[in-house]
């Protein structure tokens, strides 16, 4: 059984060993420290307190804090009840990449002068992120995810904020794109990958196939996988062969996404189309 106060750490190969943190603190107060890496955090549950640039900042559930690197801070439960949150720990070179991409030119390091922000789209989008990086997010959602949750804050809450450039006519890059997908659906695909295919930054190939498409680039490459899963079901193959054969972590993976997709778990949909198929037998005989 869990404790009343704890602690989940990970880390993602794909964005440099980004750090994430899930966790509760009840009666634990970090003592005054700064950190070399950003701060990214979302209340889930509680309200923490922290002193922060000569000041006392309070977060309640719903608010997002960031923290600049180099900047002291605490940070403790302002009641009985403690706190939950989720962090991420990027480095500067991670925000700064981000920055430059986001910009489509080379930028320094952003800073955020509101360290407690109310806004309930990056909250969302800040947990989405959280639940990519620590459950079973294909490297391209994460990379996406990623990229805009770093993109709402830099372009509403740094302190210089560049304007996104617009987005143009990419037509041939993302029909070169799509059919990347089509053909490489099995393999874990980046989209560092599919920028460089197209000769495009990674957030503007985002954009642009998603206007182009109606959905992200990892969307549409789960809807590619889970379209072959049914095909290689509909053959007869197990379902932990199809989801190996997918790129998908286990079988579990699998029936969550294929559920979540077509409302109906890879087991039933197995079961139907057999009971099709021996009731088009007896048709024909």
């Amino acid at each position: 059984m869990r404790s009343q106060e704890w602690v989940n750490v990970w880390h993602d190969a794909v964005l440099n060993g980004l750090e994430v943190h899930h966790a509760t603190y009840i009666t634990h107060a970090f003592a005054r420290h700064a950190h070399d890496y950003y701060v990214i955090g979302l209340i889930e549950a509680g309200v923490q307190s922290f002193a922060y640039r000569g000041a006392r900042q309070v977060t309640p559930a719903g608010d997002v804090f960031v923290i600049h690197p180099g900047e002291a801070h605490t940070g403790e439960a302002v009641s009985a009840g403690g706190y939950t949150y989720r962090t991420l720990y990027p480095p500067v070179a991670l925000i700064q990449r981000a920055y430059s991409d986001i910009a489509g030119c080379e930028q320094g390091i952003p800073f955020f002068p509101t360290p407690v922000i109310h806004d309930g789209e990056v909250a969302r989008c800040l947990r989405d992120l959280h639940l990519a990086l620590t459950s079973d997010g294909a490297p391209l959602e994460r990379e996406a995810r990623f990229l805009q949750v770093c993109a709402l804050l830099i372009t509403r809450y740094a302190e210089i904020r560049p304007p996104e450039p617009a987005v143009g006519q990419e037509r041939p890059a993302v029909q070169q794109v799509c059919h990347y997908l089509d053909e490489h659906f099995a393999q874990p695909v980046s989209l560092a990958e599919l920028a460089l295919l197209v000769g495009l930054s990674p957030y503007y190939v985002h954009r642009v196939f998603e206007r182009e498409v109606g959905m992200p680039p990892h969307a549409y490459l789960e809807s590619v996988r889970i379209r072959e899963a049914q095909r290689l079901l509909a053959q007869g193959e197990p379902i932990a062969q199809v989801a190996a054969e997918l790129g998908f972590s286990d079988q579990s993976h699998l029936t969550r996404r294929f559920t979540h997709l077509l409302g109906i778990t890879p087991g039933h949909y197995l079961h139907s189309k057999k009971v099709q198929d021996i009731q088009a037998a007896r048709r024909v005989r």
